[in-house]
């Protein structure tokens, strides 16, 4: 089937021209002298791509561009006069193929014609395709994770692989901007052609221009030869500028014009060369913020952020973390030669997604690392990502739900207040019913720790703690709530009632030291407590966490570290 081409532009000779090339190249073309025309023909005729000159006699070709954007997938490309870029990058953000500048070079329009000739094969293909198309199917086995907020993220990527328009890709360090960037390459009309990655921080200033545009033998001390640049290098194909506002401002100035004319100049060189390259830049930096402080040139800022992708933080995708960390233990084991694939283990897992990941996926494969090094056997514990102690309440709901669907096989914890024993004394009687009041005279802080246990159906305490106050002198009367609030202090850190004793506590040393050390004494002092709950509430792991203030699976984590059993205490 032949190619056809819509061609809109007041000059005739140019249109004479560019429907002369479009002929040899086999294209057959209509061509349009204004904006009425052009919608005309559009109208009534089915075109493959549309080329069309900015300035026209009955109006602009950018509403020409936002009519076809909106109405199809049609590749449509500007055409444009010196001085005109910020016309040319408005319209590539209105949803414009490519642009080429006047005066004409046939050689660059070729090149523009056969990139939209790839474009319109890859949408046959992919409309011909009876499930996944291979684009698909290359995005979900290289951008890992499925969460709510990679579905936009990965349509967004298949639409810019079709445009040739510069992208800017924004986010926080070790979020995948370089995975993107490549993908975008990889799924564009560019992909036979070369991916050149540079970081732009990484290259001394006084080297910069030569890295970037090569240098000509003898055109400074050391160089004993010709060179290739960086943009010769990626000549039909892609440039990848990372971390691009590391560039001094020296060479910002440089890079302007070779994204806007096209042509690059080597060191030494005596006349520019054109290049065919489409740039994609990234930083982990506020570019905008660089711009009004005077450390980034408006004018690059507004080439090169033609259109913005940001990239989400790990913590915006917990998700996705069991899936990431699966294919990455996958690579691990296969760059490592492994005789058995490691794998996480459901706590470890767990403690993965309840992780504050700083430096996102990079982190997350760096901590895998880490514990498959660390890990004896081709399971990973939680001891082996060697990860801090969160606390209870930064517990996202989720793994709360999760937990008490656990813990179902345990006796409920409910209307424990009903065993107390109402045939007391009436002198008992009104001691514990103050002991209850002051109880529930708990500081808000209490309060909000208290109400953020899962486990927690009321306010009320166990009878053990009820019967303990009713047999206390006056100082010992609110032991109950002071109780409850040291006991909290395990998992919560609310720094409160410190000057208060705990019942069950070893008595402090009078001016000394700890002979074995502080952590030494912490941990007794910890485990005497957990022994003395699960003794009250009968060994009852579920009540035992309730009534410590923390949940079933931090108590049993703790018992284990502890080394803490029932059998032990038969």
């Amino acid at each position: 089937m032949t190619t056809t081409a819509l061609v809109v532009d007041d000059e005739v000779d140019l249109c004479r021209l560019m429907q002369i090339t479009l002929t040899k190249m086999g294209i057959k073309s209509d061509v349009a002298y204004t904006l009425s025309q052009a919608r005309t023909f559009w109208q009534d005729n089915d075109y493959d791509f549309c080329l069309t000159d900015l300035k026209l006699p009955d109006g602009s070709g950018l509403e020409l561009v936002k009519e076809i954007s909106n109405s199809s997938n049609i590749p449509i490309a500007v055409i444009t006069a010196h001085g005109s870029m910020d016309l040319a990058i408005e319209a590539l953000k209105l949803g414009a193929f490519d642009f080429v500048n006047k005066p004409l070079e046939l050689p660059r329009l070729r090149q523009l014609v056969e990139n939209a000739i790839k474009v319109i094969h890859q949408d046959n293909e992919v409309q011909a395709a009876p499930e996944c198309s291979p684009e698909q199917k290359m995005l979900d086995s290289r951008l890992i994770g499925n969460s709510a907020v990679m579905h936009p993220l990965k349509n967004t990527i298949l639409k810019l692989a079709r445009s040739q328009a510069p992208v800017f890709l924004s986010g926080a360090s070790g979020t995948g901007k370089e995975v993107v960037a490549r993908l975008i390459h990889d799924l564009s009309p560019r992909r036979d052609g070369s991916f050149v990655p540079v970081n732009c921080g990484a290259i001394p200033s006084e080297l910069m221009e030569s890295e970037f545009f090569g240098h000509k033998k003898g055109s400074f001390t050391g160089a004993v030869a010709d060179k290739q640049g960086l943009f010769q290098q990626a000549n039909g194909g892609t440039l990848f500028l990372d971390e691009v506002a590391d560039l001094p401002l020296a060479m910002q100035v440089k890079l302007l014009r070779a994204i806007q004319e096209k042509t690059v100049r080597a060191i030494g060189d005596t006349k520019e060369v054109p290049v065919d390259i489409r740039i994609l830049s990234a930083t982990h930096k506020d570019l905008s913020q660089l711009v009004q402080d005077g450390a980034f040139r408006q004018d690059l800022y507004y080439r090169i952020n033609v259109i913005e992708l940001k990239l989400p933080t790990l913590n915006a995708r917990r998700d996705d973390i069991p899936v990431l960390a699966d294919h990455f233990l996958a690579m691990i084991s296969n760059d490592w030669q492994l005789e058995s694939p490691p794998s996480l283990t459901m706590e470890a897992c767990e403690r993965l997604q309840r992780h504050d990941f700083a430096g996102n996926v990079r982190e997350l494969r760096n901590l895998l690392e880490r514990a498959v090094t660390l890990a004896e056997t081709s399971y990973i514990d939680v001891s082996h990502l060697g990860l801090p102690d969160i606390e209870p309440e930064l517990v996202n709901t989720q793994e709360q739900n999760h937990s008490s669907a656990i813990d179902s096989s345990e006796p409920p914890a409910r209307n424990v207040e009903n065993q107390i024993d109402v045939q007391s004394t009436a002198q008992s009687t009104k001691d514990g019913e103050q002991a209850i009041q002051s109880s529930n005279m708990a500081t808000p802080v209490e309060q909000r720790v208290t109400n953020l246990h899962p486990y927690r159906t009321n306010n009320n305490h166990y009878p053990s703690m009820v019967q303990h106050s009713s047999t206390s002198n006056d100082s010992s009367s609110t032991n109950v709530a002071s109780t409850h609030d040291k006991e909290s202090l395990l998992d919560s850190n609310v720094q409160q009632g410190t000057s208060k004793d705990i019942s069950g506590l070893s008595e402090l040393f009078d001016g000394q030291l700890p002979p074995q050390g502080l952590e030494h004494y912490l941990q007794e002092q910890e485990k005497q407590l957990i022994i003395t709950a699960l003794k009250q509430t009968g060994w009852n792991k579920t009540q035992a966490a309730e009534l410590l203030g923390t949940t079933f699976r931090s108590l049993r984590y703790r018992m284990k570290k502890l080394e803490i059993s029932e059998d032990a205490f038969d």
